[in-house]
């Protein structure tokens, strides 16, 4: 049965996590696992399901608080107890957190808004562990389809991207679409309740709040010690995951609003896109072993999976300053939800590409 921590927040551009199991054959019990991209944490986690030390990093602070909220969880008792702490505190009717007020007031009903403000004001995500994972289960429910389940806090809106504000108030007017009233707390519980069903693992690991180039220096102790490396970089002219994750990101402390950021969260020039990635294997090079392998997914609308190949082993080669080998390619047709995660102009990401290098 499938470990119900994998799906704690919605998250777009991931892969499953058969795609980390299936490779850890490169592997053995005991050996260490990285991941410079980390995302929702699927390496990671799946590695800690298999005896494996696992580590990475991201930039994105929602990966950071969604991968580390499974690689290193508190107690059941631990997160119900805090969340009747929380629960108990007089919760304040200050609104100058939702800066920008149409949207919030048409997102979220007025009670429900006064919790999630209550929690985005007293979690402590980034120093407490139980907070971290309280943090990480709001964050899945912060927005979803709530017409169609009672676990989601917004008014409509799809699980995996915050939509734009201006476009959701036009969109919610039209369609006469009102925010339900929903208690935080009841369905927080409910979504404990329902992940601690399964059984945490009994390794922990962790992922670093850093860019890819800064691997290295984010984790000193793990130098010449990673045998395999499992990721999947941002794609090129894909996704933004700054807007695309705008909401969650005000919850864990952000903006009110969707910022128009481009930087390594989308890369639009193929040159500089390769130029980036060099510097991220030059960033993980120090912790990596004579002998290890990497696997990694790729995609984009500009890319052909020829040019893709020819493009990681040459920054792959540039940056580690190794030789490297390829041991297997293969590709994977993106379908239904996956493709529409995609946007804008899904239609010209049809594929995704999976490589194996191993050094020379």
């Amino acid at each position: 049965m499938r470990h119900r921590f994998h799906a704690i927040c919605p998250y777009f551009a991931m892969f499953p996590e058969l795609f980390v199991r299936k490779h850890l054959i490169w592997s053995k019990p005991g050996d260490v696992v990285f991941d410079p991209f980390s995302g929702r944490g699927t390496t990671v986690f799946e590695c800690l399901l298999n005896e494996r030390m696992a580590a990475g990093c991201d930039i994105n602070p929602v990966a950071v608080c969604v991968s580390n909220a499974k690689a290193d969880p508190p107690t059941y008792r631990e997160a119900i107890a805090r969340i009747n702490e929380l629960e108990a505190l007089p919760h304040e009717q200050d609104f100058t957190l939702a800066g920008n007020s149409e949207f919030f007031e048409a997102c979220f009903h007025r009670e429900t808004l006064v919790q999630i403000l209550h929690l985005r004001k007293h979690l402590n995500w980034r120093r407490r562990r139980v907070d971290r994972f309280i943090a990480a289960i709001a964050l899945g429910c912060l927005h979803g389809e709530s017409h169609r389940s009672s676990n989601y806090f917004s008014n409509r809106m799809p699980r995996t991207i915050s939509t734009k504000p201006d476009y959701s108030v036009r969109w919610w007017q039209k369609n006469g679409y009102v925010a339900p009233k929903r208690d935080v707390y009841r369905i927080l519980r409910a979504m404990v309740d329902y992940r601690f069903a399964s059984e945490p693992p009994r390794l922990r690991g962790k992922v670093a709040s850093c860019d890819a180039r800064r691997a290295a220096e984010a984790f000193p102790d793990l130098r010449k010690r990673v045998s395999l490396v499992i990721t999947s970089p941002p794609y090129l002219d894909t996704t933004n995951f700054a807007e695309d994750q705008w909401l969650r990101a005000w919850f864990l402390g952000g903006a009110p609003f969707a910022p128009r950021a481009r930087g390594d969260h989308r890369h639009y020039n193929v040159e500089k896109y390769w130029s980036f990635l060099t510097e991220a294997w030059m960033g993980i090079r120090p912790l990596l072993k004579k002998d290890a392998h990497l696997v990694i997914r790729m995609g984009g609308k500009k890319l052909s999976r020829e040019e893709i190949k020819q493009g990681l082993q040459a920054t792959l080669e540039k940056g580690l300053r190794r030789d490297v080998r390829l041991v297997e390619q293969r590709s994977t047709k993106i379908v239904d939800g996956q493709l529409r995660a995609f946007r804008p102009g899904a239609s010209g990401v049809q594929h995704e590409h999976d490589f194996h290098f191993a050094f020379s």
